[in-house]
């Protein structure tokens, strides 16, 4: 097993649907090579189509696998969440007025947290995913105050679990309210820049990272972890719609050793990985090399 207060991975139906893998054999994939700490999405354009109707049948069986494995799950809230298009609102809460549409956020996350409050796997709640990031994804709506609203009444519903902020991007520190009980950080090395167009590097140093945990540390007295390292490619295109050697240009066995390693030398725990989808996809069409690589990171 692979300890969960040192690695973990997030999962989304939704990239196992573009890959073309079902929710079952990959979840089970995951478990059985050891991995026990998740980060679960709660898509409400996936639970709520219909404004009042509820199907929670995928993430009621993606908790149950978790659980009776004996791992744990944060749980994450909100319209914005990991994955493409980022923000993930139903089509008929995007057609109603702003002011309904708060509305029904807020009855949407008090019945996600009042659904799955009660299993002992969750440890922590994420809320909106990188909440004040504007320039990324469809349909983004900042809005603080109810941001402040969704906080508060994740605590209110249940005050014994953290609730996990990433309020903008990789920078930064939370001074304004809300100031999350954890702060996440997303540790990205190579991407595709869509304005240049061409492959970027970064400006990530450990050092800076270590000192801003340090003055969250100190100021907020808040405990910060890494809640995405990038482990999967952000080329072009889709990553099925790359070959390998577009994905290895900012995703490669090379590049997953060298993630692991800057990641480390933050002394950040745990660390979320980014990209569980992408390995199985790997693995399932003939190349276990990806994998390999991943797992040998977390068997050191």
């Amino acid at each position: 097993m692979i300890d969960p207060q040192k690695y973990g991975v997030s999962f989304s139906i939704k990239q196992c649907r573009a890959f073309g893998l079902g929710q079952r054999e990959t979840l089970d994939w995951l478990l059985a090579r050891g991995l026990r700490r998740f980060r679960l999405m709660s898509y409400w354009d996936e639970h709520e189509r219909t404004r009042g109707t509820y199907d929670f049948a995928a993430l009621d069986e993606q908790i149950a696998r978790i659980e009776k494995a004996g791992g744990v799950v944060s749980l994450c809230l909100g319209a914005r969440q990991p994955r493409w298009p980022e923000n993930h609102w139903p089509e008929w809460a995007w057609q109603a007025s702003k002011a309904e549409r708060s509305k029904a956020l807020l009855q949407y996350i008090q019945t996600v947290v009042e659904r799955y409050r009660s299993h002992t796997c969750i440890v922590s709640y994420q809320l909106e995913n990188e909440a004040l990031l504007e320039n990324f994804g469809r349909r983004p709506e900042v809005d603080r105050r109810r941001l402040r609203q969704e906080y508060t009444l994740a605590h209110r519903l249940d005050p014994a679990r953290p609730v996990i902020m990433t309020t903008s991007t990789s920078w930064g520190i939370p001074m304004r309210r809300p100031v999350p009980d954890v702060v996440g950080f997303s540790y990205y090395h190579i991407a595709w820049n869509g304005r240049t167009k061409q492959y970027t590097r970064a400006g990530h140093s450990a050092a800076v990272h270590r000192l801003r945990a340090r003055l969250i540390r100190t100021l907020l007295r808040r405990p910060s972890f890494i809640h995405e390292l990038q482990c999967e490619p952000w080329g072009p295109k889709a990553i099925w719609e790359m070959d390998h050697l577009e994905q290895d240009k900012s995703m490669s066995i090379e590049q997953i050793v060298n993630s692991f390693a800057k990641a480390h030398q933050t002394r950040l725990t745990p660390i979320d990985l980014w990209g569980a989808e992408w390995w199985y996809w790997r693995h399932k069409n003939g190349d276990a090399s990806i994998w390999n690589a991943v797992h040998d990171q977390l068997s050191r």
